[in-house]
């Protein structure tokens, strides 16, 4: 790579074509580490993270001792972290985490595994972490110190304002790190409020360090660790001061980086003209003038000059992306019939399609298009809605129980209800007990009434929503979903029934382990199995945005307007999702509900096509046109 495309990154950054490709780099050097100290007789000392970020670099080595002979036994471990107070029993433990994805599967001894101890007494913690710094010490110091990167910036449970200098600690938790974990945790309330922790420090002086990244939800926190002067608010960003750091990324991870989002500003970049738009949409966001009154200058002082020159002047060059992001908005995102489609994002023909809606679980629809749904519907074509999953892990024990007293109290039959049994297993449930088959039952029979509350609101019939239950998510928990085989063909068999010519689907720059990444795989195979079927290339794929976030503009490729009403409406819809309301991460500083968030990210974009110069709209939900043959 030419060394100017990297010159503003203070971090060796490694931005690979998938995941899997990145964890083979780390993997080989791991192995490299272990088979050399074999040799001489000595250990290998590798620090471990947890989440679901290290996962697939824990399945490779795994691979590698099971098919390649890697032995582990003269390896050394010490594990970032833990919560506390916490068991080691658990099923979120960071030991009960470890022992399931990698020492269970491994031949290294357990006396030579240290993680943190979430169970001792808060008056010996103090000592614990002492002892524990201590015994990195005297193993000689970490070899390989393994990272992941959390939305705080955090590394290890180093939130931000921690001290470079720090050492292994008991630390208060960020309320955003709390967010995120709610799922694993069922609920907020259930997170630990505590975690102890290697420090900055205790980190910085493993010999090598790789810190491993995936999906675009990382992109942003990871620019500035990466890109930006050392800073307390963002810990990870004190790697700059290792001498032997490297960042191990996919491109989805990457896309803030000035060499993927910015090139011209590196490099002379070949313009073609996904860049040109984005080039000068971007100047016009930051200038804040309207696309058809930037001039010559513009370009020439914020580092378009060679754009400018190439494909110029800036008045040719403010029409052609004017109209171009212009004609990304439309009301009829099923295509307008008896219409000259093209500068449409949707063709016109035929006038009334068949369109598949895949929710990777109930509520991600309504968080991203609840109002293109419904336009879609009042304008005739035949929607049908397909949750992959049921969505029952996303349902805290409170809500089950509510349900099930509520069931009993109107009457259902005690002796063999589904709501009885719900309610024994909840009153003999401990703190380490996953849920019974009955009670992810009750908690999916939940989700799904809560599904078709939202829909009706959509005006979809009842008849047109289907739950696919996907086995790979019943069987499963998060971070350690594995679909097979018996997944693409429940998934497969809804498409070749209904042949759609529209499909609307999230997941592709999604961390892989996550439900949305799962279900997107599940949806290439499928889509790999039929491609020599006729009827699919009549079919378009359309990607909404997953979670809390939004396509940047310059992505997007059909933006569907929503009136007040429609807002308003798609608000209601959100909140009939009330077993959610604190289960999705909070991205807000000021902690709004999920609804309020939707809203105010919907009316955002409105906002940014405003400045644009084009119509101003009260929100817009917006959709990034797939090609699974080139992708």
């Amino acid at each position: 790579m030419n060394d100017s495309t990297t010159r503003l990154e203070r971090i060796p950054t490694l931005i690979s074509n998938s995941e899997q490709e990145a964890v083979s780099r780390v993997a080989d050097a791991i192995e490299s580490l272990i088979r050399q100290r074999q040799q001489e007789g000595l250990s290998a000392v590798l620090g471990l993270a947890t989440g679901s970020t290290p996962v697939p670099l824990y399945r490779e080595l795994i691979r590698r001792h099971r098919e390649q002979g890697l032995s582990f036994s003269n390896v050394v471990t010490f594990n970032l972290d833990e919560y506390y107070p916490i068991s080691p029993e658990h099923p979120q433990s960071y030991h009960s985490f470890m022992r399931t994805q990698l020492f269970d599967h491994l031949d290294i001894p357990d006396a030579q595994i240290h993680i943190p101890r979430g169970d001792c007494l808060r008056d010996s913690v103090i000592a614990q972490c002492d002892a524990y710094d201590q015994a990195i010490r005297d193993a000689g110091g970490i070899d390989i110190q393994i990272l992941g990167i959390g939305r705080t910036g955090h590394i290890g449970f180093n939130e931000p304002g921690s001290s470079v200098r720090s050492s292994t600690r008991l630390v208060t938790l960020d309320s955003l790190t709390r967010s995120d974990a709610a799922k694993d945790f069922l609920g907020e309330a259930n997170v630990p409020r505590h975690a102890i922790t290697m420090g900055v420090g205790t980190i910085l002086a493993a010999r090598q360090i790789f810190l491993l990244a995936w999906g675009r939800g990382k992109a942003e926190i990871l620019q500035k660790a990466i890109e930006e002067a050392p800073q307390d608010s963002v810990p990870a960003s004190f790697l700059q001061q290792h001498d032997r750091v490297s960042f191990c990324i996919d491109r989805a991870a990457a896309a803030e980086l000035t060499r993927c989002k910015y090139p011209w500003l590196v490099s002379m970049p070949d313009w073609d003209a996904a860049m040109v738009r984005r080039a000068v949409t971007d100047l016009s966001l930051r200038l804040r003038k309207p696309l058809l009154r930037l001039v010559d200058k513009d370009y020439q002082e914020n580092g378009l000059a060679d754009l400018v020159t190439e494909e110029g002047p800036a008045y040719n060059l403010n029409i052609r992306v004017f109209n171009e992001v212009q004609h990304t908005i439309t009301g009829w995102p099923g295509g307008k019939p008896n219409t000259d489609d093209s500068h449409r994002p949707e063709r016109a023909d035929p006038a009334s399609k068949r369109v598949l809606i895949l929710s990777p679980e109930p509520l991600d629809d309504m968080l991203a298009m609840a109002g293109t749904l419904n336009r879609l519907i009042m304008q005739g074509h035949d929607v049908a809605v397909v949750y992959l999953t049921s969505g029952n892990l996303g349902v805290p024990d409170a809500d089950a129980r509510w349900v099930a007293e509520f069931m009993l109290e109107a009457g259902a039959d005690a002796q063999d209800s589904i709501a009885e049994a719900a309610l024994q297993d909840l009153r003999t449930k401990k703190e380490t007990d996953e849920d019974s088959p009955m009670l992810r039952r009750l908690k999916g029979f939940l989700r799904r009434s809560e599904a078709r509350a939202a829909l009706k609101i959509c005006a979809l019939p009842d008849d047109h929503v289907t739950f696919l239950d996907l086995p790979f998510y019943e069987q499963g928990r998060y971070r350690q979903f594995l679909w097979s085989d018996a997944d693409v063909n429940v998934l497969r068999e809804v498409i070749e029934t209904r042949r759609p010519h529209q499909i609307f689907f999230t997941g592709s720059d999604a961390d892989p382990s996550s439900v949305h990444a799962k279900c997107f795989q599940v949806l290439r195979q499928v889509l790999s199995q039929l491609q020599q079927e006729a009827w699919l290339a009549d079919c378009w794929f359309w990607q909404f945005a997953a979670g809390s976030r939004e396509w940047p503009l310059d992505e997007v490729d059909m933006a569907v307007p929503c009136s007040p009403d429609e807002l308003v409406r798609k608000v209601q819809a959100i909140y009939q999702h009330r077993s959610q309301m604190s289960q999705m991460p909070l991205v807000q500083p000021d902690h709004l509900e999920l609804w309020e968030q939707t809203r105010a990210r919907n009316r955002a974009t409105a906002q940014q096509y405003d400045q644009l110069g084009l119509a101003e709209y009260e929100a817009l939900e917006c959709f990034v046109k797939w090609d699974p043959w080139t992708t």
